[in-house]
C-alpha cells in the first residue's frame, strides 16, 4: 500500500512538471532547470548581473542559475559551490564543498581577492515532510549566507537569497536589514503558486 502511494506521488510530480510551462521552456532553451527563470525575473526586476560582475552561486546543482549568469557576464568571474559535483561550464570555477565550512569559505575569499560584486544562492534545505522544519532549517542557510555575505562582498555588493515565508522570517528580515541599507523581497512567477519560498534582494553593506 505504502509503495502504491509513492508510486501516486511520483506520477502526479511528472504530470505537474510536464504541465509547468517553465519547466517546458526550460527544456527548449537548454536550461538545466526551470528555476533558471527565476533568477532571469530577479535580475530583470533589479538588475545586478552585468558583463563586468563578479559572482559567486551557492548552491549551485544542477547550474541552471550559473548558466544565466554566464550568458551576460562576459568580462567577471564566476565561482559555483555545491555539495553535489556539478558538471562543467565553460569559464566557471566549480568548487564542491560546503559554504558554511572554513576551507570553502577561504578558496572563495582567495578567488576573489575583496572583489566580489553578488552572491545569489538558491540553496535549501533538504526536505523532511515536515514543512515547519524544513522552512526554519532552510532560513538557517539563508541567515548564515547573509553572514558570510558581509565578509565577502564590495561595499555596493549585492545578495539574492531564497527565504521561506515561516515562524522565523521576521528574523531573517531583521538580521537582513541589520546588514544591508536596501532590503527587498521578490516571488518570481516562475516560483510555484503553492510553495513558501521568496527571494531576498539586498544591497549596499552598512558601515560596520
Amino acid at each position: 500500500m505504502k509503495k502504491s502511494k509513492r508510486v501516486k506521488k511520483s506520477n502526479s510530480w511528472k504530470i505537474k512538471q510536464h504541465r509547468d510551462q517553465f519547466f517546458k521552456k526550460s527544456k527548449t532553451l537548454g536550461y538545466r532547470s526551470r528555476a533558471s527563470f527565476k533568477l532571469i525575473e530577479l535580475n530583470k526586476k533589479y538588475k545586478f548581473i552585468r558583463a563586468n560582475t563578479n559572482l559567486l552561486d551557492l548552491g549551485s546543482f544542477p547550474g541552471g542559475w550559473t548558466q544565466v549568469a554566464k550568458q551576460i557576464i562576459r568580462k567577471g568571474k564566476i565561482m559555483s559551490i555545491d555539495l553535489k559535483e556539478m558538471e562543467p561550464i565553460k569559464n566557471v570555477k566549480f568548487l564542491k564543498g560546503d559554504i558554511t565550512k572554513t576551507p570553502t569559505k577561504i578558496e572563495v575569499i582567495k578567488y576573489f581577492n575583496s572583489s566580489l560584486d553578488v552572491i545569489i544562492s538558491d540553496m535549501a534545505a533538504d526536505t523532511t515532510g515536515n514543512k515547519s522544519l524544513d522552512s526554519i532549517r532552510t532560513n538557517q542557510i539563508t541567515t548564515d549566507v547573509i553572514s558570510f555575505s558581509k565578509e565577502t562582498l564590495k561595499p555596493k555588493g549585492v545578495l539574492i537569497s531564497k527565504v521561506f515565508m515561516g515562524e522565523d522570517f521576521i528574523q531573517v528580515k531583521n538580521l537582513a536589514k541589520s546588514v544591508f541599507k536596501k532590503v527587498n523581497f521578490f516571488k518570481p512567477e516562475s516560483s510555484r503558486k503553492e510553495s513558501k519560498e521568496t527571494y531576498l534582494h539586498c544591497e549596499i553593506l552598512k558601515p560596520l
